[in-house]
C-alpha cells in the first residue's frame, strides 16, 4: 500500500516518506479500513516535528494522523462480517499507536471506526475525530446546556466552529470571539466580539446585561484568564481545551475558588469509552438530520502531505485541512 511516514522529528518536507509499505492484516477484534481521506490536525505536525516537551520517538516509524474516514474492507475474529462494506470515521488511529490515517490502509479496533451516516462526504468525517468531539466533549461533559449562555473563545477554529454549532443545537445562547468580521462570518454565530478592536469582559458583559457566561469553550487558558473570571458566574464552568500562549500559566486559584468555578482540562484522546460513545451517538443524530456544517481544507493528495502539513503549520486556514488517499 501507499502510505506516508516518518522516522524522526523533524521538518514535514525533510523527514516525511511518501512510499510504499505492508498492507496490514486486522488482528482479533480490529478492522481493516480503506482511507479515502486522511484529517491533519495541530496535534499531528507538533508531534511530527517532535514540539512536545520530552518528545521522543516512541516507535522507530510512525505513520501519523489520528483522524480519518473509509470503508471497511475486511475484518478480524470476533468482529461480525456484516461490517465489511460499511462506511466509516475513524478515531485515535495514532494515539499511542505506530500506524495512523495517512496511508491507503489501516487497521485497528473495530470500536474505534464509527459507522458514517448518508449524506457525509469522506472529507468531512475526516474533521470528527479531534475537532468534533473536542468540541462536543467541551459543551456536553456535564449533561445539557439548554438555556445556558455559553461564550466560545476562537470560534472560527477548527474546534471553536463546531462548538459554536453545537451549542446552538443544545439550546444555548451562543457567543464567541474572534480576531475578524470574516471570521464571524466562518463561525456562523450572530453575537461575537472581535478581540481585538474590543475588551471582550466588558464587551461581553455588555451583551449579558451584567450578568455574565454559564460555561467557557477555552482555546487558550493562559491568555483569556482574567476574562474569564470577570465573565464566568458563579458555579460556572470553564472547559479548556490548550493553553498555548503559556503552557504552564499562573492559576489565579483563591478568586475561582470564591466563584465555585469548576476548571475542566481536557483532552479528547482520554474520553472514557462509555463518554465517547454518548459524542459519537450524538454526533450521528446531527448528522443524520443534516444539522452540522463542516469546513474542510484540501489539502491533495497523499503524496501532498508534506505540503499539508506546512498549511496546517502555517496556521492561516479556516478549517481543517484533509488530503484525500
Amino acid at each position: 500500500m501507499k502510505a506516508v511516514w516518518y522516522e524522526g522529528f523533524g521538518p514535514a518536507d525533510k523527514v516525511l516518506v511518501h512510499g510504499d509499505l505492508p498492507t496490514p492484516d486486522p488482528t482479533p477484534g480490529e478492522v481493516l479500513v480503506r482511507i479515502r481521506a486522511s484529517g491533519i490536525n495541530p496535534s499531528d505536525v507538533k508531534l511530527r516535528a517532535g514540539a512536545r516537551p520530552g518528545a521522543t520517538m516512541a516507535y522507530p516509524r510512525i505513520v501519523p494522523h489520528s483522524d480519518g474516514a473509509g470503508v471497511i474492507e475486511a475484518v478480524g475474529e470476533g468482529v461480525d462480517p456484516a461490517r465489511i462494506g460499511q462506511k466509516v470515521w475513524l478515531w485515535n488511529a495514532c494515539w499511542q499507536r505506530a500506524f495512523g490515517t495517512a496511508a491507503e490502509f489501516v487497521a485497528l479496533p473495530a470500536h474505534q471506526a464509527v459507522p458514517l451516516p448518508d449524506g457525509t462526504s469522506f472529507a468531512e468525517a475526516a474533521c470528527f475525530g479531534i475537532p468534533a468531539m473536542t468540541a462536543w466533549y467541551a459543551l456536553y461533559r456535564d449533561g445539557p446546556i439548554a438555556g445556558k449562555t455559553v461564550l466560545i473563545t476562537g470560534g472560527a477554529g477548527t474546534v471553536g466552529r463546531y462548538a459554536c454549532q453545537m451549542a446552538a443545537l443544545g439550546g444555548a445562547r451562543v457567543i464567541t470571539t474572534v480576531s475578524s468580521a470574516r471570521k464571524a462570518a466562518h463561525s456562523g454565530t450572530e453575537e461575537w466580539v472581535n478581540y481585538r478592536e474590543q475588551d471582550v469582559a466588558e464587551a461581553v458583559r455588555d451583551m449579558t446585561d451584567g450578568a455574565g457566561v454559564d460555561r467557557i469553550v477555552e482555546v487558550d487558558f493562559a491568555a483569556n484568564q482574567a476574562a474569564s473570571l470577570a465573565l464566568i458566574k458563579p458555579g460556572g464552568t470553564i472547559a479548556s481545551y490548550a493553553s498555548a500562549s503559556q503552557m504552564a500559566p499562573e492559576l489565579a486559584f483563591y478568586p475561582f475558588m470564591f466563584l465555585n468555578v469548576t476548571l475542566q482540562m481536557l483532552i479528547v484522546y482520554q474520553l472514557d469509552p462509555q463518554t465517547h460513545a454518548r459524542g459519537e451517538a450524538q454526533l450521528t443524530e446531527w448528522l443524520s438530520a443534516g444539522k452540522l456544517s463542516h469546513a474542510v481544507v484540501p489539502g491533495g493528495s497523499l503524496a501532498d502531505t508534506a505540503a499539508a502539513h506546512a498549511t496546517v503549520e502555517a496556521g492561516r486556514k479556516l478549517g481543517t485541512v484533509v488530503v484525500e488517499v
